[in-house]
């Protein structure tokens, strides 16, 4: 019997994120994440960054206590990401840290350009990307469209944090 490739699942979003959508993001991800895993995707990599990638590394997290199976990767984009983070989210970057199955810092320091190196590599080798993208602008733009130009399907969050008629079912 051939064992079957992981499925993997990365994540872009903003760092900030406007109050309304602060309330409904964690519970239409969760449900998506719902969705991914009956889907078979195992592998979730998320950057390590404010907002969006933590709210989606936390989820990750307390969905591996029903799915021990499920794997949560961080794709970081240098050892000293949290320097200027606040006490809060230091601990929270260091609670999710502690706890990923896996950690790769795309650069040893601060550099120009590690951001994007990180970027690249969260959707390298992934299946789909779940976006937090409500700018045209900035990081989660350009993984956005790194994404799609690299063949990697796009599943855009904040278009359905508002339509209360989706249940958030993949589209093969």
């Amino acid at each position: 019997m051939e064992e079957r490739k992981p499925r993997i699942c990365c994540f872009t979003g903003h760092r900030e994120i406007a109050d309304e959508d602060l309330v409904r993001l964690p519970h239409a991800l969760d449900r998506l994440l719902e969705e991914l895993i009956a889907d078979g995707v195992t592998v979730f990599r998320a950057g390590g960054a404010l907002g969006f990638d933590t709210i989606a590394a936390l989820k990750v997290l307390e969905k591996k206590k029903a799915y021990p199976h499920i794997r949560l990767e961080l794709y970081l984009p240098c050892r000293d990401q949290a320097r200027d983070f606040s006490d809060w989210n230091k601990m929270a970057y260091r609670y999710v840290l502690d706890r990923a199955d896996s950690s790769v810092f795309v650069s040893e320091a601060y550099v120009r350009g590690c951001m994007h190196k990180r970027n690249r590599a969260l959707v390298d080798g992934a299946d789909l990307c779940v976006s937090y993208c409500v700018s045209a602008t900035g990081g989660t733009a350009y993984t956005v469209n790194y994404a799609k130009k690299n063949g990697v399907r796009v599943i855009e969050l904040s278009e359905r944090l508002h339509d209360t008629a989706c249940l958030y079912k993949i589209q093969k």
